[in-house]
């Protein structure tokens, strides 16, 4: 005799299927970060949602930051950081031990999450293939004595220059799940760390990736009220930023949504990433539960 409870988990996946229909064999990027990543049973929930996403039909990237962990690291070995107008400045003995920390324990336990969870997963990053090559970020402050404008020398911080997805392609072609770290390497030989929004966008862009989801530890983008917008276009994003009521660290997350859309991707997701299936809830489900961004 069919139960009340398998009656609605029966109801709940035929209400996906149209969703699952529309994501299949489609990319979807997401950026793994925030409070998310160090909560254990959200981390687990995590790996099954890449998992099923995958069993699904879908080709999941997974892009991942870490500053915490870094941070941490940088702690435990006694190296100070410096910061120039707000920003940390990497070193040659810190982005070493970034990269370790990204490119090593961190993504290697967020694949060993994922094959946990019956997934296939491979770590990456953008050394791998060739996959990205990073330009020095340059960094500018207008200097509040004389007011005139200077280069801030971050050191070893990049963006994404060149991007080549063709060990992306090849990985997704086996039914693997690509999973990455934001270090690559410059045209100077020279290894750089890159901010994983950034990263993430381009590569999402270079696949033409339908989603790009950004986790976070805020629901999305918020109106002066405090409710969630639930769709923004991009003009009306820049009306928002324009007007304040997009402020802070918001700007910036935005800003390169709107860069990632440039770049080719459909539509960008700004989402909470400490709801527990939250990739699942935006993708397969009518109600979604972030901030779509779409041109």
């Amino acid at each position: 005799m069919t139960t009340p409870d398998q009656y609605s988990r029966a109801h709940i996946i035929a209400q996906a299927l149209p969703y699952m229909q529309r994501y299949d064999d489609r990319t979807v990027v997401v950026k793994y970060g925030g409070h998310a990543m160090g909560d254990p049973e959200l981390g687990k929930a995590f790996a099954r949602d890449v998992t099923l996403l995958r069993q699904s039909g879908v080709n999941p990237v997974v892009v991942h930051g870490g500053g915490p962990q870094i941070g941490k690291m940088l702690t435990r070995l006694g190296i100070v950081s410096e910061f120039k107008a707000g920003l940390r400045v990497t070193d040659k003995a810190t982005v070493e031990i970034v990269e370790m920390v990204l490119a090593g324990s961190i993504n290697k336990e967020i694949v060993h999450s994922i094959n946990a969870e019956g997934g296939r997963a491979v770590g990456l990053c953008g050394k791998d293939g060739n996959l990205v090559t990073a330009k020095k970020l340059e960094r500018t402050v207008v200097d509040p004595d004389s007011n005139i404008e200077k280069v801030v020398d971050l050191g070893f911080v990049g963006e994404p220059g060149a991007v080549n997805p063709t060990v992306l392609k090849m990985v997704l072609k086996e039914d693997l799940i690509p999973v990455i770290a934001p270090v690559a390497p410059g045209p100077d030989g020279e290894t750089y760390n890159i901010n994983a929004d950034t990263f993430a966008g381009a590569i999402a862009g270079s696949l033409n990736a339908t989603r790009l989801l950004f986790l976070t530890d805020v629901p999305g983008v918020l109106d002066k009220d405090g409710n969630l917008i639930k769709q923004l276009t991009v003009a009306r994003a820049r009306e928002l930023i324009a007007d304040g009521t997009i402020s802070g660290g918001m700007i910036p997350k935005v800003e390169t949504c709107i860069e990632a859309l440039g770049r080719g991707v459909e539509g960008v997701v700004i989402l909470d990433g400490k709801v527990a299936h939250a990739v699942l809830l935006e993708l397969f489900t009518d109600r979604g539960v972030g901030t779509l961004i779409c041109p």
